[in-house]
């Protein structure tokens, strides 16, 4: 893995703001994001699991991560619903 667990953490919750975010890391390296719809609940307005981490080698792997994540979060507060999806990113 070319970022530390830590750091790829750091650089996808950190992209999400202002949104509150949570990302956790199985040892089998598949991440989940969660996106909570604003700091002062716990109501998740996105999931996304079984993203294979392994996959996010480098920026434009993260940064198109980042950006299909946005695009669900606003796709999902447009239909005013909550959406959990699962994710299997696939290498370029």
């Amino acid at each position: 893995m070319f970022l530390s667990a830590l750091e790829m953490r750091n650089i996808i919750e950190s992209s999400l703001l202002p949104k509150r975010s949570q990302c956790s890391l199985s040892p089998d390296l598949t991440m989940t994001v969660k996106i909570y719809d604003d700091h002062e609940t716990d109501r998740v307005a996105l999931i996304k699991s079984d993203i294979d981490a392994k996959k996010l080698t480098g920026c434009r792997a993260i940064n198109d991560l980042i950006a299909e994540l946005r695009t669900e979060l606003d796709h999902g507060h447009h239909m005013g619903s909550h959406v959990h999806q699962q994710h299997r990113m696939t290498g370029r």
